[in-house]
């Protein structure tokens, strides 16, 4: 007799909500942000100097799109994740569904307006 006689086989519909979506979020904009945050990092302090980061750099820097899209993509992961993160916090300890709520909308407007603030700066500098 096989140890797998007599088993039952079926799968399991784990359905998708907002929880769920966050979680997923979180995990992708985190791999995301290691490798964007760790390039930023070495762009920055190790292959340049410290003490030469001023506007001319920064200038020559977004002199070109690919640069300005990298820190575009670093600037909207790093808030999202973060925003999302302080939301999951803040969730352990505000019990109240209707205080939940609204701190999530003041974080999400909070992030959409920083997003579209700091995007503005990149873009048009």
């Amino acid at each position: 007799m096989s140890a797998m006689q007599g088993v039952t086989k079926r799968k399991v519909n784990v359905p998708g909500n907002k929880e769920r979506s966050a979680f997923m979020f979180m995990r992708m904009t985190g791999l995301m942000l290691l490798f964007l945050a760790v390039g930023h990092m070495v762009l920055q302090h190790i292959i340049n100097d410290v003490h030469e980061l001023d506007m001319a750099f920064v200038i020559e820097q977004w002199s070109s799109w690919t640069q300005r899209i990298i820190d575009l993509l670093l600037l909207v992961f790093a808030i999202t994740h973060g925003m999302n993160g302080l939301r999951n916090v803040l969730g352990d300890y505000i019990h109240n569904p209707s205080t939940m709520k609204t701190v999530t909308i003041g974080l999400a407007a909070f992030t959409g307006l920083t997003v579209i603030v700091a995007g503005l700066a990149i873009i048009t500098f």
